[in-house]
């Protein structure tokens, strides 16, 4: 029996849905009032020019995506503008693109690393951009780093540097990693809601907020592995990459403050005597060294210079596949839900329809499913694992190229490929199983609010309101149950495994790449090119295009994002900032968000609470 929201999701829901489309109103009345006067004034622009011996400023804003949500037109237009916005989202393979060109443009003498306003971003995408920094130094070019302050991730790139700089007030910020959430049982326990849970899987923690005060200790086994594991390729990568000690990375509370006080209390001394940078740099006198290296920018008031976004736009190519031997590319991004979904999100029908373009596209031999995904819906990810299926049934090979997380439902989609890729750091595993229905019985019942009726049969008589019924519940588990033994039978019949062996790694628990290679789960650790060049020979094409297969978007939106964002460039900051709007409103949507995922017409979802950047 379909799972019913309960009448605190559906009143929330509505609520978030009037919230967000006055607050899309505003921002298409706003955008209308000013487009014209935009465009009128973009008439007189200049083109974008590389100067000879220029640096290229790799300023990467945001969060480093796969595919970029799909949003309101009108948003995305004025948004794209903005190169400092933080919550906006940059593609890998436009970071990847603009690195490469520039290790063979010779209009670029050098790189520099900026990398304050970057935000979260999955281990394995950060690592794929340092592969390719280390490419561009093979070229002979150097590549330089300054800020005024690091985080762990923003680090995490500047290593790659010859030479990294920091602010003489900043700091480098190297925290590890850790694993803390909150838990609900006693307060839900004070309003009188019950959460009937139903899952299998030691290890598949997502509900214990719901039913425990504290985390379990299977969870915490599983936790800390996780967690150490993912510090281990951190602390490996940069000590390497900077010629110090791992265990240096990761002070205790003790040694730390014994460093700090060796440096007088100077945060940025003590990254100097650590060895963490190189130099202390106030931004002028980075600003005149790079003037001395590079040579004065045509205003006169930096140094000669392009950053990430103009060289974007004028490396940018768009060539027109015309090859009968393509690879096509899928990006299976977002959680997986129902129906049909946005990018950003996977959709069982709109991800499913992809798969199905490219086998009824002659031209496309072979596939990569490019899987970015902490799973959700049971119904859905079966939906788009049957087409892999039918793809292999048509003759065309299947690889998939795990990016950050490809867990739980991710891991049940890319299961059947020909062959399946990770990165040491991607999230995957997960195989477990669960459900929850809430219901709300006792809470009214103290408020003096009863449910009574008669029904036909026990599912008829169901309802949030009045409570789950012994028999229901069992049935329920006996459902839960069977959905687990599919998920294992499956793993065990494409990896080749018993189901002993499979049930074993299972039980919801997370691994890395790295382990899921030696536990048989992924069959090679490589990136997307990899990825693409495995599905080349499986498909015997010695030279080929590469198609990415989209969502088309419709004349509207294509007329709205390519017409008007160049225009946003120019738009006064007050105009186009809506940080105020969207901070309010963050919380609030990340909620809605999170409830719209669980939408599985069973009750049932393949779902990795852990995997989060």
């Amino acid at each position: 029996m379909p799972a019913k929201p309960s009448i605190f999701k559906r009143m929330f829901l509505l609520s978030w849905n009037v919230i967000n489309g006055t607050r899309k109103l505003f921002l298409n009345l706003l955008f209308f009032g000013i487009i014209i006067a935009l465009i009128v004034a973009l008439s007189g622009e200049e083109s974008i020019k590389v100067e000879d011996g220029s640096a290229l400023v790799l300023n990467l804003s945001g969060s480093i995506v796969d595919q970029k949500r799909r949003v309101d037109p009108f948003e995305a237009a004025m948004k794209s503008g903005n190169s400092k916005d933080a919550d906006g989202e940059i593609l890998l393979a436009d970071v990847l693109d603009v690195v490469n060109n520039a290790a063979s443009d010779k209009r670029i003498s050098q790189l520099v690393l900026d990398l304050g306003h970057l935000r979260g971003t999955g281990m394995s995408k950060l690592q794929t951009i340092g592969d390719a920094l280390n490419n561009f130094k093979a070229s002979g070019k150097p590549i330089v780093a300054h800020a005024n302050w690091y985080g762990q991730n923003q680090y995490f790139l500047a290593s790659f540097a010859d030479s990294i700089y920091l602010n003489p007030q900043g700091s480098v910020e190297i925290e590890g990693l850790g694993r803390y959430r909150q838990y609900f049982k006693s307060a839900l326990d004070k309003l009188k809601i019950k959460a009937h849970v139903f899952r299998v899987g030691t290890f598949k923690s997502a509900v214990e907020p719901f039913i425990r005060d504290d985390m379990s200790d299977a969870a915490k086994e599983a936790n800390l592995a996780l967690l150490n594991d993912l510090w281990q390729s951190y602390s490996t990568t940069v000590g390497e990459n900077r010629d110090i000690t791992a265990s240096s990375l990761s002070l205790t509370a003790e040694d730390y403050l014994a460093q700090l006080d060796k440096a007088e209390g100077q945060s940025s001394q003590m990254a100097l005597n650590m060895k963490w940078v190189d130099k202390l740099k106030t931004a002028e006198d980075f600003r005149l060294s790079m003037v001395d290296s590079v040579g004065k920018s045509a205003d006169g008031e930096s140094f000669k210079q392009i950053d990430f976004y103009d060289y974007l736009s004028v490396t940018a190519s768009h060539p027109l596949i015309l090859s009968n031997n393509k690879v096509g590319i899928i990006v299976a991004k977002g959680n997986i839900m129902n129906g049909s979904q946005p990018a950003g999100q996977i959709g069982g029908e709109s991800t499913a329809k992809l798969l199905r373009k490219a086998r009824f596209d002659d031209s496309v031999k072979a596939v990569v499913l490019r899987v970015d995904s902490p799973g959700g819906s049971a119904f859905a990810s079966e939906q788009i694992r049957q087409e892999v299926l039918a793809l292999k049934t048509a003759n065309k090979p299947v690889v998939v190229s795990m990016g950050s997380y490809a867990a739980s439902g991710g891991y049940w989609i890319s299961a059947s490929a020909d062959y399946i890729y990770a990165t040491p750091t991607t999230l995957t595993g997960s195989i477990g199983i669960f459900g929850m229905v809430t219901t709300f019985e006792d809470s009214l019942a103290s408020i003096g609010v009863h449910t009574d009726g008669v029904a036909t049969s026990d599912w008829a008589g169901f309802s949030v309101t009045k409570g789950i019924s012994p028999g229901i519940s069992a049935i329920i588990q006996r459902h839960i149950e069977r959905g687990y033994k599919d998920f294992i039978s499956l793993v065990a019949k494409e990896r080749n495994m018993s189901l002993e062996e499979v049930d074993s790694i299972a039980q919801g628990r997370v691994w890395t790449g790295r382990k899921a290679l030696e536990l048989g789960l992924v069959d090679e650790i490589g990136d997307l090119q990899e990825a693409v060049s495995r599905a080349a020979d499986m498909a015997s094409m010695e030279h080929f295009d590469t198609e990415v297969i989209e969502q088309e978007l419709s004349p509207q939106d294509l007329f709205i994002q390519e017409m008007f964002a160049t225009a946003a460039v120019h738009m006064p900051q007050s105009l186009t900032n809506t940080t105020i709007l969207d901070q309010l409103l963050g919380q609030f949507s990340t909620v809605a968000q999170t409830l719209q995922t669980f939408d599985d017409p069973n009750g049932v979802y393949l779902y990795c609470d852990t995997c989060s950047d």
